[in-house]
């Protein structure tokens, strides 16, 4: 039928880009450029029934997504196992699927975050970066996902337990990388110069991968200080989180969900200046914010979160969307970026 055409058509135009490869640094992995970040899909803030988590891991497949990340404490098991859920009719060999390490979901768990809505009952996180307790996380974390193998598992916030997070859990990542259990060693990390120093201090070979949250956007480039060319220079693996700055620069609007009560003048000014800029050019915000970290070299990919098909749809729609050289060149006259910041070529 016409609608069938017309919606086949649609899913084709998402996945111009979203599908799209590149090696994982070093390691034998492949993945896409765009992966889905599934905190959401625990109750992120707001709660998510089984079925919209499932129709929207589906439509990720469907436009081309094959990198999923997802942690223990998201939800405290609830993104695991919805996730486990959703991928478990596909072939294992075709999505990279990512998890994390250093909190323990356990009965009686008292790191708790109110930032998870309607949360399972009678349990929660524990922090844990021992070499025990990283590897009870792992056994966790495949039975919740009901696979044999994660591909890439991150130290998850690794300053909240520095010296053991580089010593103890990082051992378990090595041994568990040596078995075949795990594809990749990577970091979480909301912290550029936490990671660079993890970096310096493990023993080698040390991680293949970073996951660097909020820290190489268009509002927030210190991971360019020292973290980014470390990691090129070392062939390792970047993929970058929080490319709307905590949904700021998605929806300026106070009251929006973007995490700031109150905004900093400074930081006010330079969402306004963007959103300014894009209408000038007719790019809509979040095109040149989802496509801004791959002027790096090495950024590999980047993970944005989803609650629905349709915020799926919108991100694949984003990172599709043209954005002229002459847009970058004018953010530079603007002073929006430094001189020394890589910019997209396409």
């Amino acid at each position: 039928t016409h609608r069938q055409a017309s919606g086949t058509r649609r899913i084709e135009e998402l996945r111009i880009r979203a599908d799209e490869t590149v090696a994982l640094g070093r390691t034998a992995l492949r993945i896409t450029r765009l992966g889905l970040g599934l905190a959401s899909l625990g109750g992120l803030f707001t709660a998510v029934s089984d079925e919209d988590a499932a129709r929207t891991v589906d439509r990720a497949w469907e436009v081309g997504v094959r990198l999923f990340d997802t942690a223990p404490v998201y939800g405290y098991g609830r993104s695991e196992s919805r996730a486990g859920a959703a991928l478990r009719s596909r072939p294992r060999e075709e999505y990279t699927l990512c998890t994390k390490v250093g909190r323990l979901i356990e009965p009686g768990g008292s790191d708790t975050q109110p930032i998870w809505a309607d949360p399972p009952p009678g349990v929660g996180p524990r922090l844990d970066y021992s070499y025990a307790g990283v590897m009870r996380s792992v056994e966790a974390s495949l039975e919740r996902l009901g696979v044999a193998r994660i591909d890439v598992l991150h130290v998850h916030d690794p300053d909240e337990a520095f010296p053991t997070a580089v010593t103890d859990a990082y051992r378990a990542l090595a041994e568990l990388r040596r078995r075949g259990t795990i594809g990749a060693v990577s970091i979480g990390v909301n912290h550029a110069p936490v990671a660079v120093r993890y970096l310096q201090e493990v023993e080698d070979p040390g991680p293949d991968c970073v996951m660097l949250a909020g820290r190489y956007n268009l509002l927030d480039q210190s991971g360019l200080d020292a973290l980014l060319p470390l990691c090129a220079a070392r062939g390792i693996a970047v993929m970058v989180a929080g490319v709307y700055q905590s949904g700021l620069l998605a929806d300026p609007r106070p009251g929006a969900p973007h995490g700031y009560t109150r905004l900093p003048a400074e930081l006010a000014r330079q969402v306004t200046a963007w959103h300014t800029i894009c209408r000038n050019f007719d790019v809509p915000a979040k095109a040149v914010a989802v496509q801004f970290p791959f002027g790096h070299p090495a950024v590999t990919s980047i993970v944005v979160g989803a609650r629905t098909p349709d915020e799926v749809d919108e991100t694949a729609r984003m990172l599709a969307h043209p954005v002229p050289h002459e847009f970058w060149t004018a953010a530079r006259t603007a002073g929006l970026l430094p001189a020394g910041v890589p910019v997209p070529v396409r």
